[in-house]
């Protein structure tokens, strides 16, 4: 299956976007908004954790704080008032910055690097996916777990729209669980649709899910992006208008990229693709066509998120080790693009 596109490089609009000052100095893991509001945290593999506050009106970020782990930090998150930034880092820890207080504590310990964090507010608990192959939710009051659940192999990406929790890990397996029922034992355990290895993971809602004050807010699926340039969309039950499919991106001639980044938008559920092939794309997956493509930025995107009302979109430029080991290092730089709402918009399908 593949998208309806333009055929022609020409298609794809050079961003112009504004970028984020004193970013981090090493690669970036992960960009996060709040939910409330238009701050957002940038983790990097130096160790830091920084939190910025977006104006798209001036068309400016301001740093408001920072804080750091005592290795690379690879992955970060907000809870859902806004009120603490949780992250998780090559230190085995998982630590809490209280906006507030300006405070620092950690919450989380695991037996090897934290991939992955979300902060499940339906519990008020923290979850972690550790390279140890386990999951384990905190009550960030206590040092011990509340639950450890073992994985097939180890945590590389994770994502949930409750009481949906999607889970991919290593040499492909796919776990899901419904946390309403029963968050020990996955529902359904897989084998991810595409051929090599998982990059990341991202749940999507029925389309009137997205729908402001609309309470049939159902996950029905997932998009998954693996290594070799291929996105799939997978539903959990098939049905008549809606069908699981996979279809190739962020390629070039013969140069296949990874997906590194897919972000849903939260108000029309179309959604983002970024690669290391520097480019990133809007989608539409129910008409199944590309919305709009943007070119190359010159280096990886690692990481992209859209703010609360889909206005901002971040993205990050930085090195994935997509090529191993360089000579010389590259670029590391945070984007913020404003969003159209005509490139975001769904739209029917085109006939054949």
């Amino acid at each position: 299956m593949s998208y309806s596109r333009p055929s022609t490089s020409a298609s794809n609009e050079a961003p112009k976007d504004y970028e984020v000052p004193h970013g981090p100095n090493d690669s970036v893991s992960a960009v996060s908004f709040s939910p409330v509001a238009d701050f957002f945290t940038v983790s990097s593999w130096d160790t830091y954790v920084r939190i910025y506050e977006a104006n798209m009106s001036t068309g400016a970020a301001i740093g408001k704080a920072l804080y750091n782990h005592e290795k690379p930090v690879l992955c970060c998150a907000w809870s859902k008032d806004g009120t603490k930034v949780i992250s998780g880092g090559a230190d085995n820890a998982g630590r809490c910055f209280d906006i507030t207080s300006q405070q620092v504590g950690q919450i989380a310990v695991h037996d090897q690097p934290i991939k992955c964090i979300k902060y499940i507010e339906n519990h008020n608990l923290v979850l972690t996916g550790s390279w140890d192959k386990t999951l384990k939710y905190w009550d960030m009051r206590s040092s011990t777990p509340v639950l450890t659940v073992n994985l097939p192999e180890r945590c590389y990406a994770l994502d949930f729209s409750y009481p949906v929790l999607v889970v991919g890990c290593a040499e492909r397996h796919v776990q899901i669980f419904d946390l309403s029922k029963d968050p020990r034992t996955p529902v359904k355990s897989l084998i991810s649709p595409l051929k090599w290895q998982t990059r990341c993971i991202s749940t999507f809602l029925n389309r009137s899910g997205y729908s402001m004050g609309n309470v049939d807010r159902d996950c029905t699926g997932y998009a998954i992006g693996s290594i070799e340039g291929r996105v799939g969309i997978q539903y959990f039950e098939e049905k008549e208008n809606q069908s699981s499919f996979s279809f190739k991106c962020h390629r070039e001639n013969n140069h296949v990229h990874a997906v590194n980044a897919i972000s849903f938008h939260p108000t029309y559920g179309t959604f983002s693709t970024a690669g290391s092939d520097g480019t990133f794309n809007f989608w539409d997956k129910d008409s199944k066509q590309r919305l709009k493509g943007f070119s190359s930025i010159g280096g990886p995107i690692t990481s992209t998120t859209f703010n609360s009302n889909g206005s901002i979109f971040a993205y990050a430029l930085s090195y994935d080790w997509s090529k191993g080991l360089i000579s010389q290092p590259q670029r590391t730089a945070v984007f913020l693009h404003a969003v159209k709402d005509e490139d975001v918009k769904p739209k029917p399908p085109k006939k054949r």
